[in-house]
């Protein structure tokens, strides 16, 4: 899964710099590099697309900030005490 996840997050930065390029400078370096339109450009913004589902899907359990870990240490662990901690001081 940490290459999926390594993968998909490459093709999204691939993807938001294109959006950037073409926002600020009206400049496709996808289209510019493969062709307008082409197969291989039709199939690189599909896989950005994908790769952004994917990463929206594992971005809950990932994130510390939003993710289902414990808020008071920051871990991904749910079910972990820190009562032990509490009584070895």
């Amino acid at each position: 899964m940490k290459k999926l996840h390594v993968l998909s997050f490459i093709l999204v930065i691939v993807g938001a710099l294109n959006w950037g390029l073409v926002g600020f400078f009206n400049f496709n370096l996808v289209a510019t590099i493969f062709g307008d339109m082409s197969a291989v450009s039709r199939i690189i913004y599909a896989l950005v697309g994908i790769s952004a589902v994917v990463e929206l899907a594992g971005h809950k359990r990932g994130c510390k900030a939003c993710g289902s870990g414990c808020k008071t240490c920051g871990t991904g662990e749910e079910n972990h005490s820190m009562d032990s901690e509490s009584s070895e001081m």
